[in-house]
């Protein structure tokens, strides 16, 4: 049994030229003066009230700003853990996240390398940090 398959021309598979009319043709526009208005009317401004001075509360400390104040207070070395629970305590920082301890090791172990000698904090060992004297 022999099987016979049509073969598909080039011209039967695509498609057929457009006519010149067809490209030529563009999308219907109207008249400047016949446009529907879409704008919506404008509400009125209202006047925004006097920029008062920053307070404390409205004040943001940076993480490693607070580890500082909770290492100065201290007066000894601190492990990350136990730094951010006084930050957390005193209200010096507030997060919201799972794992501030982690947060608070990488922010102070990133600026240690990042200054090297000129860095605020110096590692005494593993996970225990504190003030670097010649800051």
């Amino acid at each position: 049994m022999a099987t016979t398959a049509k073969k598909k021309t080039a011209s039967s598979s695509a498609r057929p030229p457009k006519s010149a009319a067809a490209s030529k043709r563009k999308a219907k526009t109207r008249p400047p003066t016949e446009r529907k208005a879409t704008a919506r009317p404008s509400k009125p401004k209202t006047p925004k009230p006097a920029e008062t001075p920053p307070t404390a509360a409205k004040i943001s400390t940076s993480i490693l700003d607070a580890a500082i104040r909770v290492l100065q207070e201290a007066k000894k070395p601190m492990r990350c853990k136990d730094i951010m629970e006084q930050m957390l305590a005193r209200k010096y920082w507030t997060t919201q996240g799972k794992t501030p301890a982690a947060t608070l090791y990488s922010s102070i172990f990133r600026e240690i390398k990042t200054k090297g000698k000129d860095a605020r904090f110096k590692k005494l060992e593993r996970g225990l940090f504190a003030l670097n004297p010649t800051k």
